[in-house]
């Protein structure tokens, strides 16, 4: 799990370098500018790690304590926290980019271009919220293919949509909505998966409505669940 957790930050990682490839086309101003936005993402990254980190410690022992609706109730709960955090701050960096990019420089064109990122994905800071925070329960979950497969969805829209973007408009605002896009896919597969309950059909836990399905135990070895309520 580790190793997918690991690769999970890789493909972020990605994500911004092809990102800052395709903005560098419009010169070095325009990278400043978007490096300089996009730093705000990084940092919202601790931020939801605060959230995360305790997560992933109450999820899995609810679910190890055969409390599957509590730690689906723990993850909403922290999930919309982060969502709600996250999107002030996305939603305050779209309303007044300058505020924090005049911190680290006052070139109009610098400006011009970190404007324009934040304005196009500043909104949408809080789906980034809650992939993350999911991702952190799903880390407590022992299911991380999810949120692993909407990272690298994530990756694909970032990178192809940039490219189009590139190539059908020359436009640094599409680029910048390709970002968005991405961005938007990342928080609702998220989201998809563990509401449609990707950690809990795949190990035998028992749906309600459906007696007779399979419950496994610590040891390993499974127990059928019946009518009359004997396991």
């Amino acid at each position: 799990m580790g190793a997918v957790a690991a690769l999970v930050t890789v493909q972020t990682n990605l994500t911004i370098a092809i990102a800052t490839g395709m903005v560098g086309r419009f010169g070095p101003a325009a990278i400043a500018g978007y490096g300089t936005g996009s730093r705000v993402e990084y940092l919202l990254v601790p931020l939801v790690f605060g959230l995360g980190g305790p997560l992933v410690a109450m999820v899995g022992t609810n679910i190890g304590a055969g409390q599957r609706d509590r730690a689906l109730r723990a993850a909403w709960i922290g999930a919309a926290i982060a969502t709600g955090l996250t999107e002030v701050i996305g939603l305050g960096a779209a309303a007044v980019p300058h505020a924090w990019l005049s911190l680290f420089d006052t070139d109009p064109a610098m400006l011009d271009a970190g404007a324009r990122y934040l304005h196009a994905v500043g909104p949408l800071y809080g789906l980034f919220g809650l992939g993350m925070a999911l991702y952190f329960a799903s880390q407590g979950a022992g299911r991380l293919l999810w949120p692993l497969l909407a990272n690298l969805t994530r990756l694909v829209i970032a990178a192809g949509g940039g490219w189009l973007a590139l190539r059908w408009s020359g436009d640094l605002s599409n680029v910048f909505l390709a970002l968005g896009v991405a961005l938007v896919a990342f928080g609702l597969i998220n989201t998809g998966a563990v509401a449609r309950g990707a950690w809990f059909g795949p190990i035998g836990w028992p749906w309600p409505g459906r007696p007779g399905k399979a419950l496994r135990t610590e040891s390993g070895s499974c127990a059928a669940s019946g009518d009359d309520g004997v396991a």
